[in-house]
C-alpha cells in the first residue's frame, strides 16, 4: 500500500504523543479519539484497511488505537 505510508507516520506521531500517558487503556483510548476527530473518513479507512492487511510499519500503540476505532468506527465498515 504505497498511499498509506504518510497516514502511518501519522499515526506513529499521534502515538508518541501519547505514548507518556501512565495509563495504557487511557493512551490507547486517545490514539483512537484523535483519529476518529481530525482524520477524514477516507483517511481512517484506509488506516484500517493497511491494519486488517497485516499494519506494516504501524507501532503497537498506534496499532491499539487504530484496532479500538476500528470498533465504533462507520468508516472501518464503509
Amino acid at each position: 500500500m504505497s498511499g498509506v505510508e504518510p497516514l502511518v507516520r501519522m499515526a506513529n506521531d499521534i502515538a508518541a504523543f501519547f505514548h507518556s500517558e501512565p495509563d495504557h487503556a487511557t493512551a490507547v483510548a486517545g490514539v483512537a479519539a484523535h483519529i476518529r476527530r481530525y482524520w477524514e473518513p477516507r483517511m481512517r479507512r484506509q488506516i484500517h484497511a493497511h491494519l486488517a492487511a497485516g499494519g506494516a510499519g504501524l507501532g503497537a500503540l498506534a496499532r491499539e488505537g487504530v484496532a479500538q476505532l476500528a470498533q465504533d468506527d462507520p468508516a472501518a465498515r464503509a
